[in-house]
Parts: structure tokens; C-alpha cells; sequence
């Protein structure tokens, strides 16, 4: 691409941001694009703190959410990689306590495989009507400051009855925090030194913990605006944030952020800069050294569950640790076959797109217009916009 067309895309992208902050869809955001290998875009838009008037950076930490899935499935894939866990290992084979049943009573055989691929027959709290048994069972989603271990919430979520026998369905779901327990079984180690082991300090990703490294740099967390004027500011203890009509919503203690006691969850619990995150992302779609073999590499980012339907994803099926695309026309997106995406509820949208060596992360400090709202979509077609233009005048 040359100068004159990152321009443009530069433009593009420029425009989307400087209108979803006009419209007060979003208070800040940062936004960082890879192209064969290179950041030919990163910019800081609006507020950290909107309140204080602190500007957003671009080495600004924000809250990762869901986000901290992939990193955390990373670093699975490591110990796989490192021949010390297997995808087909019964998660009892680490965790001989964790034994949900199925409805009915039966037992029920959950694998590593099932854990990363959302098929393990578990859900999330934020997904089921209020007073849901999740919610009586008091399971924690990792984004609340509940006060309990995690080996205490694996044991209130092994209470409750699996949804469907895994393997045979997709459900988005707290799989990753089990996970997490998992790794730190194999390891011997905390989750959090265990994601520094094998993935944050390899790739020297500095700003990414289960805590802020700074909390100076901490942006401020804020909740799309629903009917006022700009988007509310969310209060550090707890704060309910609604979601699909029907469910129980979001259950977000934003301060969880500085809160070293809170445990380690593998599926929300970490804080991360754009910047660290994208190095993730390409250090994954270069084949996964110095991290993953490229075997395993390529296992992650092939779609694990042929043709289950996935609710809210259409077009699309899952690798290990993220969406995978498979019909760009019944996902509505300019995207290629076989783009990997995922979102986090604390506003933040990222895409690879291997066919156009392409990496792009978009963080804000606002849910849910940051993750599902018409902010990823914005983003994402001015990029695609972009290499259009590029594309065309390289044939002229």
C-alpha cells in the first residue's frame, strides 16, 4: 500500500472515529491497524477520563474483559505446544472436582478441546434471566469483585447442571475461566504468572496483568448512553449494565481492575494497551513464534465446530479462542474468509484478517458501543475502504 492510500485509509478511519465521538457514542478510544507486519495506523481519540479531562493516550490500559480470552487461550496453546496438555484431555484429568452434571443427572466428559471452543456445555450468568441458577449459585462472571477464589466459583458452577452435553451445541460461556484453573494445575503456578511465562513476558507485552501496571493510565469506564446525552460513567464498586432483553445483563465493578486480591479470570479478568494486544495479534497470524508452534498456531485458527449454529454470530464458527469467518455475506461484513474476531464487553472490537495480512484492534472505553455497536462496524468498513482504494489505483 502505498503512501497516498494509507492516506486515504488514514482518512477513512479518521472519520469514523471523529463521528462516533461527535454523536457521543463513545468517550475515547484508541485504535491500531497492522498491515503485512507494519502499524501504518494507531491514534488516541477523545477521553481517558472524561470527568477529569485526561485525553486518552495511545499507551492508554483499559479493562480487557473478554479480551483476555484469547491471551489466556494463548497460553493453553503454549502448554499444548510444550507437549504438557492436550486439547483431548479430560478436564478432570487437572481438575477431579470439577464434575458438572447434565440435566438429568448424568455424567458428562468436558475436554480441553470443549473448554476452548465453547462447546463444554456452560454458559455465562450475563446470558440467563434474573435470578437465573447461575446467579442462585452465586457463580461469578469475572468482571464483579465477588471476593471469592477461583477455585470457589469453579465449585458453585460444577453445582449447576450443564446446558447441553458438550459437544453438541456452541455457547458462548465462562469455558476460559476453568481454563485458567486448568493452566495453573499444569504449570503449578498462579494464572496470572503463568500467562507472564508463556506469553506476556515472550512477547514483551509489558502493560498486560490481571491488574493495571499503572493505574495512572487506567482510563475511566463509561456505559453507552441510553436516552441522556453522552455516554455515563460507570462507579467503581458494581454497576448493572443491561444487555439482550430477557437476560440478566452485566454485573461490571470496574475498580476489579486494581484489585490484586480479586482472582485471576481467565475468560475477563485482565488489563492490557492496545499496542501489547496487536503484538498478540500478529504474532499469531505470523505462525505463533516465539510462543506456539505452527502446527498449534494453525489449530487455533481453524474453526473447531463445523457447522453448529452460533446465536449472535451468524456466518461464522470458532477456532480455539475466537470467532472464525466463514460467509462474509450472512456476517454483513467486508471482511475475507477466515478472519478471526472477537470483542470485550468494556468496549473493545479486533479483527485479523490473514488473507490481507491484516491486524486491527479497536479499543474504547465504552460498553456496549464499543464491542457490538455501530462503532466496529464503522471501523471496520473504512479500513476495508481504504485497501479498496489502494487495490484499485494499483491496477490504474
Amino acid at each position: 500500500m502505498g503512501k497516498e492510500h494509507i492516506t486515504t485509509l488514514h482518512t477513512y478511519v479518521d472519520e469514523a472515529i471523529d463521528r462516533a465521538l461527535s454523536e457521543n457514542r463513545i468517550v475515547g478510544t484508541v485504535v491500531q491497524v497492522a498491515l503485512r507486519g507494519e502499524v501504518i495506523y494507531s491514534r488516541a481519540a477523545g477521553f481517558a477520563d472524561r470527568e477529569q479531562k485526561r485525553t486518552m493516550e495511545e499507551n492508554a490500559l483499559f479493562r480487557l474483559a473478554s479480551v483476555t480470552k484469547p491471551i489466556v487461550s494463548t497460553a493453553a496453546l503454549a502448554l499444548v505446544s510444550q507437549g504438557k496438555l492436550s486439547l483431548h484431555d479430560p478436564v478432570t484429568r487437572w481438575l477431579p472436582a470439577f464434575r458438572p452434571k447434565l440435566a438429568q443427572g448424568q455424567d458428562a466428559e468436558i475436554t480441553i478441546q470443549h473448554l476452548m471452543t465453547h462447546t463444554a456445555g456452560l454458559t455465562y450468568r450475563f446470558f440467563q434471566e434474573e435470578q437465573g441458577n447461575y446467579e442462585r449459585a452465586g457463580v461469578s462472571d469475572g468482571m464483579d469483585v465477588s471476593g471469592i477464589s477461583l477455585e470457589e466459583n469453579l465449585h458453585r458452577l460444577a453445582s449447576v447442571p450443564l446446558l447441553y452435553e458438550p459437544g453438541n451445541m456452541w455457547r458462548y460461556s465462562i469455558a476460559t475461566d476453568v481454563l485458567g484453573a486448568v493452566i495453573e494445575k499444569v504449570t503449578g503456578m498462579p494464572l496470572r504468572e503463568a500467562v507472564q511465562l508463556l506469553v506476556t513476558h515472550p512477547l514483551c507485552m509489558t502493560d498486560t496483568d490481571f491488574v493495571a501496571v499503572d493505574s495512572n493510565r487506567l482510563t475511566a469506564a463509561y456505559a453507552d448512553a441510553d436516552g441522556s446525552d453522552e455516554p455515563r460513567l460507570l462507579h467503581n464498586d458494581l454497576e448493572q449494565v443491561p444487555f439482550i432483553d430477557g437476560t440478566a445483563g452485566f454485573r461490571l465493578a470496574p475498580n476489579r481492575a486494581n484489585q490484586p486480591s480479586a482472582y485471576a479470570s481467565g475468560g475477563a479478568g485482565m488489563v492490557g494497551s492496545t499496542g501489547d494486544f496487536l503484538t498478540l495479534l500478529e504474532a499469531l497470524r505470523q505462525g505463533g513464534q516465539p510462543i506456539l508452534t505452527e502446527a498449534v498456531a494453525t489449530e487455533m485458527t481453524t474453526n473447531q465446530i463445523g457447522e453448529l449454529d452460533m446465536p449472535y454470530w451468524p456466518g461464522r464458527g470458532f477456532g480455539l479462542g475466537f470467532t472464525l469467518l466463514k460467509d462474509p455475506a450472512a456476517a454483513g461484513t467486508p471482511e475475507s474468509p477466515g478472519t478471526w474476531r472477537m470483542g470485550g464487553t468494556y468496549g473493545h472490537s479486533w479483527f485479523v484478517d490473514p488473507k490481507e495480512e491484516l491486524s486491527v484492534a479497536a479499543f474504547t472505553n465504552t460498553a456496549l458501543e464499543g464491542m457490538s455497536g455501530k462503532y466496529t462496524t464503522d471501523i471496520c468498513d473504512a479500513i476495508y475502504a481504504g485497501i479498496r482504494e489502494s487495490k484499485k489505483a494499483a491496477k490504474i
